[in-house]
């Protein structure tokens, strides 16, 4: 045989979920997550269409432990991704990246509407890369940036599968290493220094629906706006991810991010993960 080609393509993800939240009745806490485990693999061999053999994975991890008893409710969220490709001839390169911990916690004020101070965290694990550059160049690290908001205001809480909190007296901290400040601002830091602080007004929007028997739709948004400069230029950071539950051990995830912070980059940023794969429920 004048030719011999081998293509093979596999997207394939191994998800544990505990996607139905249990309920401990003596501490009053309700808790549940979703682990995934997505792996990618193309290889080709005399392909004359052309392409790289290439193999990337992604491990993500969203788990919910919330607590109510009385008028006191303190809801919890972790978000973590982590991903890794290597394509070949471009050796191993980061696909994903992120830490995000949100904690409200909510004193009852009346029918839905409580009183409520809000914690939000986010960082990335490792270091971040510009490959445009020749050595490439170091562009973030662990909790460089890393961004700390607290704040107090008034939560309404329908479920939850649904509320809105508003905090018109916001602390934001920004945090990044001495390394990347040493040339240049960057994440709105000032050259040479490794912190920068702000006061505004935060809002977050927390929404899960079932949109059908097998598909569920979770929508994570949250705005902030800076009294103190150019309060005009708002951020936005939206999250939606979709499950699409094919059979019982078969789904479809697909998650979107956007995020607009003109501190960090001056363009809309954006992230679409998709993933076919199977799924162990307990």
């Amino acid at each position: 045989m004048r030719t011999l080609f081998f293509v093979s393509m596999i997207l394939t993800s191994l998800s544990v979920s505990a996607q139905e939240k249990e309920k401990d009745t003596l501490s009053n806490w309700t808790k549940g997550g979703v682990f995934t485990l997505l792996f990618n693999q193309a290889s080709f061999s005399n392909w004359i269409a052309g392409g790289e053999n290439s193999v990337s994975g992604t491990v993500s991890i969203n788990y919910d432990f919330n607590y109510k008893n009385g008028d006191w409710s303190w809801d919890n969220k972790i978000i973590t991704k982590y991903g890794l490709s290597n394509i070949s001839g471009a050796g191993t390169r980061k696909t994903d990246d992120s830490f995000e911990f949100n904690s409200l916690l909510g004193k009852k004020a009346g029918d839905n509407w409580s009183y409520s101070l809000l914690l939000n965290i986010r960082s990335q694990f490792t270091d971040g890369f510009d490959y445009a550059t020749s050595p490439k160049s170091v562009t973030s690290k662990f909790f460089a940036p890393g961004y700390v908001t607290v704040g107090s205001g008034m939560l309404y809480k329908k479920s939850d599968n649904f509320n809105i909190n508003v905090s018109p007296a916001t602390m934001k901290a920004t945090f990044v290493s001495k390394s990347l400040t040493a040339n240049a601002s960057v994440f709105g830091v000032d050259q040479g220094k490794t912190s920068r602080y702000e006061i505004g007004f935060y809002a977050s929007v927390f929404y899960k629906a079932k949109l059908m028997d097998n598909v569920t739709m979770e929508n994570i948004f949250n705005t902030y706006s800076n009294y103190m400069e150019d309060p005009q230029n708002i951020d936005l950071n939206y999250q939606i991810n979709f499950v699409m539950q094919i059979n019982k051990y078969l789904s479809t995830n697909l998650n979107f991010h956007m995020i607009v912070d003109d501190n960090a980059s001056s363009q809309i940023q954006l992230k679409q993960l998709f993933g076919l794969g199977v799924n162990y429920i307990f």
